[in-house]
């Protein structure tokens, strides 16, 4: 709980800085997660520039675009209550992930190397897929977080909550 305060404190103090480094740090370590336990790479066969490239679309795109949209989210739809959770939920979901994953997986494909013509048949090929994920993964525990612990979370901004910077594509 130590831990959990002292971040508090300083995303409280500095949230955009929090927001990017959270962001980076977290797809770093989805990125090694996905290398040692899915793939089963073992730590000689481990892609540090994938890791490292992971970490830099955390810090230098999904950081900033994510903070700024809950920011945004926060100003266009204030209130706390299980309603207006909901209300943000829907245009998370039915508006900006549609958007984000257009973006983001375009990005991914251009720091991988992919040509223009490679990386527009990549998204047209991954594209429903990552959305339609991104929606049952990504809903659930929007939904939970919303609206089974808002009572908890009142008084809280969205930058405050553990949300979605998971609901992207890893």
């Amino acid at each position: 709980m130590a831990l959990w305060r002292a971040y508090q404190r300083a995303l409280a103090a500095h949230p955009w800085k929090v927001q990017v480094l959270t962001a980076g740090s977290l797809m770093g370590l989805g990125d090694i997660i996905s290398q040692q336990l899915v793939e089963r790479r073992g730590l000689q066969e481990h892609q540090r520039g994938r890791t490292l490239t992971m970490m830099f679309l955390g810090c230098g795109f999904v950081g900033p675009v994510v903070g700024g949209w809950y920011k945004v989210l926060d100003r266009f739809i204030p209130g706390t209550t299980k309603v207006d959770a909901l209300k943000k939920m829907m245009l998370d979901q039915g508006g900006f992930a549609p958007c984000f994953l257009g973006c983001f997986l375009p990005l991914v494909g251009a720091l991988n190397g992919l040509s223009a013509k490679d990386n527009w048949a990549k998204l047209q090929r991954d594209y429903p897929d990552a959305l339609i994920t991104n929606y049952y993964v990504g809903r659930c525990p929007m939904c939970c977080c919303y609206l089974e612990l808002l009572p908890v979370l009142e008084g809280t901004s969205a930058l405050s909550r553990p949300h979605s910077i998971v609901s992207t594509l890893q």
